[in-house]
């Protein structure tokens, strides 16, 4: 990409990367058909159908956006190695295949770099809800031949990931299952109502305590996933970096009142745009939010923190937004310990960034300067883009396969925005499936 482009237009977004794959595990714990509207055309999604594919479902697109699952009476319980590595969210079949199956066989996941993550929670809050769990030759192997039974669960750790796995197993659970310290993501709450519109019993759902009664079987649904406010949180720093003016549609301004103020706090112009101010989703795809920036922007200071914090995904973009800033900002990352990875990269480009554990000090530069440089995730690799724009000269960002898989036609809307972004071959992708 040429650096230097100003961002300017409407830019439309899509169901959430992180709510979608849940859904679509979500959809076998009923037999029958599952419709789902709004998902994201990105390679994780490819993997996960296949994934429901291998388990013995039908998964097929009927339209933009559109996802159909079929799910058989009788389905597999085996996610085998080869999907689970290229995408951590296949973890998330876990809860439901013991929930339906009364087994699961799932290979430990793989994914970003950008921590541990480990699924000991995950494993720990099935012991609770009485499966058995071994490790068994690379595997999480999972049995719970007399199914599942409600449970008190604490989680020392409002995991997202283990909060969606426990309740998805426990709303067929017998009995009552009361889940403390649970995540309060949006995506939790588009996957609770997703639930209880299959028939599931959940209560308390958008606060830390989700207390489910378990029913004995679900009805399939039809489902429109909840917007991208990660996608749509890139979109609006873009615009303050490079000085532009974008209309980020279909997004839901409630779910990035943080994120927006601190855009504020830059001295951007963020501005909703049509709707009736509702915070429970999209009021329709023509409203959204207004992002315009006139000038070099002022660093800020940001803390990542669980939901309703300043979300860990928009770290790299922020970093990206501070090297070019006026003045110097510290950025702390309290979610995951390797999230710094990437800023090796961004020195690369002429950032002035220090780190000390979880503390980045960024330093603004009046200027970035174009380099080749290397995605080590998906959200790293976004902010690296981003801060390409900003670069002079041409900047090259490797390993682009990493943001196929959270940013649906990625390049083809930057190019719609006014950047000078192309694709080309990439030596490192060589043996990537």
């Amino acid at each position: 990409m040429l650096g230097g482009a100003r961002l300017a237009g409407a830019v439309p977004v899509a169901g959430a990367k992180n709510s979608a794959l849940k859904l679509m595990a979500a959809a076998l714990l009923a037999p029958g058909t599952t419709l789902l509207e709004r998902v994201p055309a990105i390679l994780d999604v490819e993997i996960m159908a296949e994934l429901l594919r291998r388990l013995g479902a039908d998964v097929a697109g009927t339209g933009p956006g559109q996802l159909r699952i079929e799910v058989p009476q009788q389905i597999g319980h085996q996610a085998d190695y080869d999907l689970v590595r290229r995408m951590r969210a296949s973890i998330s079949v876990l809860g439901p295949l013991v929930a339906r199956v009364g087994r699961a066989q799932v290979a430990l996941p793989g994914g970003d770099a950008i921590g541990s993550r480990g699924v000991d929670l995950h494993l720990a809050g099935l012991e609770q809800l009485g499966a058995t769990l071994a490790h068994e030759h690379g595997y999480i192997v999972a049995r719970a031949p007399r199914g599942l039974a409600g449970a008190n669960i604490w989680l020392d750790f409002p995991s997202v990931g283990a909060t969606e796995n426990l309740l998805m197993a426990a709303v067929l659970a017998r009995g009552t299952t009361v889940i403390d310290n649970a995540a309060r993501e949006p995506e939790i709450c588009d996957l609770a109502q997703m639930l209880s519109a299959m028939g599931a019993k959940i209560d308390g759902v958008g606060t830390s305590t989700l207390e489910v009664i378990g029913v004995d079987h679900l009805e399939p649904t039809h489902h429109t996933t909840v917007a991208d406010r990660i996608v749509a949180g890139t979109w609006a720093i873009g615009a303050v970096m490079t000085h532009g003016d974008i209309t980020v549609l279909g997004a839901v301004p409630a779910h990035l009142e943080l994120v927006l103020d601190k855009l504020t706090q830059a001295g951007a112009d963020v501005d909703r745009v049509g709707g009736t101010g509702g915070t429970d989703g999209p009021d329709g795809p023509d409203t959204g939010f207004r992002v315009r920036m006139a000038h070099r922007p002022r660093a800020v200071d940001v803390v990542t923190l669980p939901w309703p914090g300043f979300p860990t995904d928009l770290q790299p973009m922020v970093i990206a937004l501070n090297s070019v800033a006026e003045g110097a900002a510290m950025v702390t990352e309290n979610v995951f310990e390797s999230r710094f990875m990437f800023v090796n990269e961004m020195v690369r480009l002429g950032a002035s960034i220090r780190t000390d554990g979880h503390h980045a000090v960024v330093r603004g530069q009046s200027r970035l300067s174009g380099a080749p440089v290397r995605a080590t995730d998906i959200r790293a690799g976004a902010g690296l883009v981003l801060a390409g724009l900003v670069a002079d000269g041409v900047t090259t960002v490797g390993q682009a396969f990493h943001v196929d898989r959270g940013y649906p036609g990625f390049d083809a809307q930057l190019r719609e925005l006014g950047a000078d972004v192309r694709r080309v071959p990439d030596p490192y992708e060589v043996g990537q499936e």
